[in-house]
């Protein structure tokens, strides 16, 4: 039975219960007597209290009535009363009866609410009803319990237990079936209307109705878990929540999401959150009551109150309370549980609850996070909060895959979240995002296209963030970004936000799990806009690699034979890997690879990649130089992680790359989102092993070279040169067409050149160049005195148009900053020539006197101007920036 203290807690129950047929039923249960035994509560249980209501009247020493027209803030439609037409004993039987008032009453109906407060209360047992429940739309027997002291707060954060509830018993479903469903919920977590529930519904064998005979209803709560019986048959249970912990010691997520409560800490005053027995470790007491409408019943079914359901005959029958104490442990109710196959598992009896995953304190790692940038982040969902609308990929000329969003005629907000009940990706899991480390260089950015502006011409557009679930947030005009703009029709507009700004506002940065982006509440209607390029990030981040082995040995991770006795050596290969990794398997079955830990030699500090899980890689070259005496062993990777706490293991073949291991030098590579999925905690990386499976491997001998873990292409800030093009693109950089369409190539030149980028314009206008992957930026600020940009270029074919000039242009931190130029401005002079190779440099100096940032390049243009190009046919070779 659900209570709020006079405020209407359920704000849209409607949509709810019509989704699940109940006020805290997440999955239906139906008995299925072929398959379950039967056998009633287990021993060890001694009866503590009860009422028999075997006397003439109802025992003021057990029972109160309240007496009030609050209707427990669910715009139920009666006042409770202790008239003796609402509430009687008669035959061991109490009767409850919701009758129609009297004409110009407060409420339009009359009926009784039963409290146990100040007379019982309970903490753990086995607490049981037997009951005939009411029938009719609109009717709301309940069998529940409220904390006799809020000690963790107003309603829910102390808890309620509902044992037993149904609604509108025997009105007609929307299939036509007459309703049959009760209900055994928790209500849990912070204040209204932040409040959380979880439970499940049940359906009595052989379509009995709970209207038609008695049955039992109970449930049996111990410390840290409570179960729900019809009839003594377990159909669900409840448990506080277990987190999980990382190799710190902090909690990084939830083994099993459960209960929880918000409170404030009475010494400190903090607001905390607790994932342990909390609530629900504090002792209860008993209330049975039937209400007429409210929020729920008048939802669902044939919706609204039947009037002519409420009298003197269709009522609330109870034939005793029992209170049960376990006499095996009273004080934690452990040792008597009733239980059965599956009523600890979720895809029967276990609920699983709405607890929040925890956010652990900021470990000081600088991280950047991509929401979005044409493939969808599993962890972060595209999202409409309140139009019904799914925001679906389209594909757009200038950018590829993007996120559309619509406003219809339902006031909503979109954007992107990180929050357990809104991620429909199997892969995904809640992920708020620690942004505090970057908090003085960090942006969040993203690209809007507006394809059409909301009916409200002057709808102001906004950008909202929220962390921790909604414990703080932000809310800014759009044109309170850097760029400053308001969105244009049919523009691709970028915007960004420092997160000190939004610090500054009010955001904490360590959790952030929402962003918004939308027309201002209830002004939205007709509003179409795309997005793309989402995240939060450095637009120069240096992030964390480790390389265990290139040439020589790592001393902080020498070479380890486990179990084999052996010593793996270090020794010479060919020209291209050198000094190179050797082990050698006898025949006691063993394993080998790398090792950082103190027992073998190694630094003892583990290597923390968490700040780059979803882009890193773990990545190796091997070479067989014998193989193993089974001629099919399998070859395994396994790695582990804070001296064996965790591990991943998986075979060759599901590196990236796919292959077998072979006599030639092959390179694996392993992403870390795969090995953490596997079961790796990232956060303390210790041990590296190649193998083939255990005790398949004597003979084998092989190598290993160029073992490291990183994200590719975030090598960070340099003060060399970074070769963009010489025969090759460099790595995390790709050759690109803006916005035509075309795929450029590398094609083979003269003896001189080989490999080169080739470009072919065509109608379409477009430029084109070298582009970084998202998330890669080149500092060059440490040469800009002395640097350059070089490349050299060769036209094939001009341009149809005479008058069409040849540009650079070079764009730094996502187009934040960027200079044009001409390419007769370079040091040399010169305009292109058809058939000839040419050199042109242009001076970092003299490009950040043209606006250039150049501390985060991630984009270089070689074109002829817009619109100009048709026709167009050149190459690129040799491009480099930095220090010549």
């Amino acid at each position: 039975m659900e209570k709020s203290s006079g405020t209407t807690k359920y704000l849209s129950l409607g949509i709810l219960a019509l989704a699940i047929q109940g006020c805290g039923g997440d999955t239906n249960t139906s008995t299925n007597l072929d398959k379950v035994n039967i056998s009633g509560p287990a021993t060890g249980w001694e009866m503590v209290w009860s009422d028999e209501f075997s006397g003439t009247s109802i025992d003021a020493a057990k029972w109160s009535h309240e007496i009030d027209c609050a209707g427990g803030g669910n715009q139920e439609a009666q006042c409770y009363t202790d008239a003796p037409e609402n509430s009687w004993v008669a035959d061991g039987i109490l009767n409850i009866a919701a009758l129609k008032a009297a004409e110009g009453a407060e409420k339009p109906y009359t009926s009784a609410r039963l409290s146990t407060k100040g007379k019982a209360d309970f903490l753990y047992g086995r607490i049981e009803m037997r009951a005939k429940l009411p029938v009719g739309q609109g009717s709301w027997p309940a069998f529940w319990m409220l904390p006799s002291e809020n000690v963790y707060g107003i309603w829910p954060r102390s808890g309620e237990i509902d044992i037993v509830e149904a609604v509108n018993l025997k009105a007609k479903d929307a299939e036509g079936n007459p309703e049959a469903h009760v209900y055994g919920t928790l209500h849990y977590g912070r204040e209204w209307p932040k409040n959380d529930q979880s439970g499940k519904a049940y359906t009595l064998p052989d379509n009995i109705n709970p209207a038609d005979d008695f049955h039992t209803y109970s449930i049996e709560w111990q410390q840290g878990e409570i179960r729900w019986y019809v009839d003594d048959y377990l159909y669900a249970t409840q448990r506080r929540s277990e987190l999980r912990y990382n190799a710190k010691e902090q909690p990084v997520g939830l083994a099993y999401k459960g209960w929880y409560t918000e409170y404030y800490d009475q010494s400190s005053g903090d607001l905390n959150l607790t994932w342990s027995n909390q609530p629900f470790d504090e002792k209860f007491h008993l209330m049975l009551n039937f209400a007429v409408g409210g929020d729920w019943p008048a939802s669902v079914n044939e919706t609204g109150i039947d009037e002519t359901a409420f009298n003197s005959e269709n009522k609330y029958l109870v034939d005793y309370v029992r209170v049960y104490q376990c006499t095996s442990n009273p004080d934690t109710g452990k040792g008597c549980e009733t239980v059965r196959p599956g009523y600890d598992n979720l895809d029967d009896a276990l609920v699983e609850g709405k607890a929040p995953v925890p956010t652990p304190p900021s470990d000081g790692v600088a991280k950047d996070l991509l929401i979005f940038d044409s493939t969808p982040n599993p962890n972060w969902a595209a999202w409409d909060c309140c139009g019904g609308s799914t925001p679906d990929l389209v594909d757009d000329a200038d950018k590829g895959d993007v996120y559309r969003f619509v406003v219809g005629e339902t006031p909503t907000v979109n954007g992107f979240i990180s929050r357990s009940a809104f991620i429909t990706d199997p892969a995904g899991v809640p992920s708020p995002f620690d942004a505090s480390p970057i908090e003085s260089t960090g942006v969040l950015s993203f690209a809007m296209k507006l394809v059409s502006a909301p009916a409200t011409a002057d709808a102001t557009w906004s950008v909202k963030l929220e962390s921790n679930e909604g414990a703080t947030a932000v809310e800014l005009p759009i044109t309170d970004s850097t760029e400053g703009l308001a969105p244009t029709v049919g523009q691709w507009q970028t915007y960004s936000f420092s997160l000190s700004l939004l610090a500054s506002k009010g955001l904490d940065l360590s959790a952030i799990d929402v962003l918004m982006v939308f027309p201002a509440w209830g002004s939205g209607n007709g509003a179409e806009y795309l997005m793309d390029e989402v995240k939060i990030a450095r637009p120069n981040s240096s992030l964390p690699s480790l390389v265990v082995f290139t040439d020589n040995e790592n001393p902080d991770w020498p070479m380890w034979d486990c179990c084999g006795g052996s010593s793996p050596s270090v020794v010479s290969d060919d020209a291209e890997h050198g000094i190179v990794s050797e082990f050698t398997i006898g025949s006691a079955p063993t394993v080998m690879g790398y090792t950082n830990r103190t027992e073998f030699g190694g630094s003892g500090t583990a290597f923390d990649a968490t700040s780059i899980y979803e882009k890193g890689l773990i990545q190796f070259d091997l070479k067989v130089v014998n193989a193993p005496n089974t001629a099919d062993a399998p070859w395994l990777f396994k790695v582990e992680s804070n001296n064996g706490d965790s591990a991943a293991e998986l075979a060759l073949t599901a590196s990236v790359e796919g292959l077998t291991p072979s006599a030639d030098w092959q390179s694996f590579s392993f992403p870390l989102v795969d090995l953490a999925a596997a079961g790796l905690d990232i956060s303390a990386i210790d041990v590296l092993m190649v193998f083939p499976a255990w005790g398949l491997g004597e003979g084998a001998v092989y190598r290993i070279d160029n073992v490291k873990i990183s994200q590719p292409g975030a090598d960070g800030p340099s003060t060399d040169s970074l070769t963009l093009f010489v025969d090759q693109i460099a790595d995390a950089w790709s050759i690109w067409d803006c916005c035509a369409g075309s795929t450029p190539e590398v094609v083979s030149d003269d003896n001189e050149h080989g490999a080169v980028a080739e470009y072919v314009i065509g109608e379409q206008p477009t430029v084109v160049g070298l582009f970084a992957d998202d998330g890669v930026y080149y500092d060059a600020s440490a040469a800009v005195s002395t640097g350059v940009v070089r490349f050299e270029m060769k036209v094939v074919s001009a341009p149809s148009d005479p008058s069409a000039e040849w540009k650079f242009k070079i764009e730094s931190g996502d187009a934040s900053t960027s200079a044009e130029l001409s390419l007769s401005g370079s040091l040399e002079g010169i305009n292109p020539v058809v058939g000839q190779w040419q050199t042109y440099t242009f001076p970092l100096q003299t490009l950040a006197d043209a606006g250039l940032d150049s501390s985060a390049i991630d984009v270089l243009m070689v074109f002829p101007s817009w619109g100009t190009g048709n026709g167009a046919v050149f190459r690129l070779d040799n491009a480099i920036i930095g220090t010549p």
